[in-house]
């Protein structure tokens, strides 16, 4: 029962989850910090939720392939929610037997969807636990996380060789504006006017000796005949 429990309060999650678009892990955490007035999270919808979430491309994919044509983003919210807990406690949970995963998956869906979906909720799970050899969750986890890692180096290296090389651009175009700056600063030192000496003044030559300065004094400047031979 206690089970049965948790797995109603981890579809819960998964649902609200599911519903509004939100990360699955943020909206756990925010669960577990505040449960509001619900009792804390059992420990086992932790775990249920934690692994959905770690394995969800996985699971998805092994329901899709069950799922005669059925895409897993054309089913009902609730009903491809009660698949991944199932489907996680049939590929990776080997203390609950794949009959008990099938039949609380059941369960749920009797409560909360229509007959239809019980008996393609049935019908997926069956064949999914005929196959379930075909999927390694772990293996498959592992690969992605691996893939995530060299995608965020790549990422981390060409985030860091922009920075680079915007320091390096900023530091030649601050280069360039100190050598302008300068260059500026002599062009207006060197257009500055300067002082250039006019003409020396011619001294006044009045009463200075040996200089007859007597404007009035007529002077003869007639040439003298010249002489008969």
């Amino acid at each position: 029962m206690a089970r049965s429990t948790a797995r109603k309060r981890a579809l819960n999650t998964l649902y609200e989850a599911d519903e509004k678009g939100q990360d699955i892990l943020s909206l756990l955490a925010e669960r577990i910090a505040h449960p509001g007035a619900q009792t804390p999270l059992p420990d086992y919808a932790i775990t249920i939720v934690r692994a959905v979430a770690k394995y969800l491309v996985t699971l998805d994919r092994a329901l899709a392939d069950h799922s005669k044509g059925w895409n897993i983003k054309r089913m009902a919210v609730v009903d491809r929610n009660i698949l991944r807990i199932a489907a996680w406690e049939i590929l990776g949970n080997d203390e609950v037997p794949d009959k008990v995963a099938i039949d609380e998956a059941l369960g749920q869906a009797k409560t909360l969807s229509d007959d239809e979906s019980l008996s393609f909720i049935h019908g997926v799970l069956s064949a999914l636990c005929a196959d379930k050899d075909q999927y390694d969750l772990e293996a498959e986890a592992a690969e992605r996380a691996r893939i995530a890692a060299e995608k965020a180096a790549a990422e981390k290296e060409a985030a860091e060789q922009a920075a680079a090389e915007q320091a390096k651009a900023d530091q030649e175009k601050a280069e360039q504006a100190e050598t302008a700056q300068a260059n500026a600063e002599r062009t207006s030192v060197g257009s500055e006017p300067v002082d250039v000496p006019g003409p020396v003044p011619v001294a006044a030559t009045d009463n200075v000796p040996g200089i007859d300065t007597d404007t009035d004094t007529d002077t003869d400047t007639t040439v003298p005949p010249l002489a008969s031979a």
